[in-house]
Order: structure tokens, then sequence, then C-alpha cells
């Protein structure tokens, strides 16, 4: 799971990152809220732990442009701002949930995972692509009725792919699908992952644009 964290003080963020990184999140962290907005509208997260006062741009401001832009992403309010105007005001902009400073990590995990869980059981349509059929919600795929066992980043990387037949995708774009910015990525691993793929599936599923990045054909 990618997560981003937007907070300024950075004894709470490096802690905050330190306690979700051995639950298996990948955190990217920000400091201010021009910042988070651009990556926002950029890149592709799970979910969104967002401060309310901010440099450069407020938290709010951060949530109410989010929600103009109609992303959906699941948002927790991170923030010592405890009067119930200011908390009514967040849910108003669009949070999805408010947790006041100070706070206890383990509160902080459980609603992260109420937030992931509901974000996931929105209906997602499962994808057919040439005998390959991808089901986001059980995170299963098959090729000619045959069960595939993917690992997490394949997974990603197909749906990635066939959600968009026809369309290159760079390879920026698709790093940024399955990597965070501070994981440490060998500089062939996409290839690596295409190949695998290509070698589960069938050697054409995956066409290289030289100097570019990576599509499928339309069906």
């Amino acid at each position: 799971m990618r997560i981003l964290l937007v907070e300024d003080d950075v004894a709470l963020g490096e802690g905050i990152r330190t306690a979700l990184k051995p639950e298996g999140y990948t955190v990217d962290w920000l400091q201010d809220g021009a910042s988070a907005l651009h990556a926002l509208s950029c890149e592709s997260f799970d979910l969104c732990l967002l401060d309310l006062g901010l440099p450069r741009m407020g938290g709010l401001e951060v949530l109410k442009q989010l929600r103009a832009a109609a992303n959906p992403l699941p948002v927790l309010v991170v923030t010592a701002r405890d009067a119930t105007g200011e908390r009514i005001a967040g849910l108003d902009a669009g949070a999805d949930d408010y947790l006041i400073k100070p706070f206890d990590v383990a509160e902080l995990k459980a609603r992260m995972r109420a937030l992931l869980r509901r974000s996931f059981n929105r209906p997602q349509p499962a994808l057919d692509y040439r005998g390959i059929h991808l089901d986001p919600q059980s995170q299963a795929v098959s090729f000619q009725g045959q069960g595939i066992n993917l690992p997490r980043k394949e997974f990603l990387l197909l749906h990635e792919l066939i959600a968009q037949p026809g369309r290159v995708l760079t390879r920026d774009k698709l790093q940024q699908v399955l990597y965070g910015w501070d994981e440490e990525v060998e500089s062939n691993a996409l290839e690596v992952h295409v190949h695998h793929l290509r070698k589960k599936f069938f050697p054409e599923l995956i066409r290289t644009v030289r100097g570019v990045g990576y599509m499928v054909d339309k069906p």
C-alpha cells in the first residue's frame, strides 16, 4: 500500500513513517501543501495522511482542490485542531476521517485499515484481455481459465497496462505505480517485471516502445 504523508513536523513525520513501514506500507512524505497537491495530481496513492497546518498551502485547501478534481483518494486528516468547527470544516471539505494529535499509533493504524477496507470495497470492474481475467477486488488473475499467482508488483503492472490498452505508459509512470520515492529500485527492475509477465502469459502481451515505455495493444 502506498501512503502519502503530508506533515511539516519533522519528528512526528519520522515517527509515523517509522511506525508504518513494518506494516508493509510504502510511505512517501512531504512537508508542505503545495508539493502535496502536485504529487496527488501526478501520482497514484492508496491513502493520504494530511495535516491541516501546512506551509505554502493549508491542508484544508489541498483537500478542497483534491475533491474538486473528483479524486476519490481516502484522506485521513491528522491535526492538532480539535475544535468542533474545525472537524466539521475538514469533513465537509471531503475528509474521510479525522484524528486529533496527540494520538496512539495503534489507533492511527486501525483508522487507516478501516479506510483502506472501505476504499477497496468500492466496485472495481474486472478486466478481460486476450484470455487474461484480472479481478481487482479479489486480486485474482487467470489465463485461459487457469489461475496465475502474481507477486504484488507484477499484479499492479499488469493491471495498469491492460486497463489502458493501446496507450503507451512511460517508464516513469509505471515506476510511480510500483515504487515509493525512497525505495531503492534497480535500473532494470521494470524490465524484469515485464519479462516475468511475458513468460507467465505470452511473449506478445507487452510491447516495448523504445525510449518511452510499454503498452499492450488493443484487443
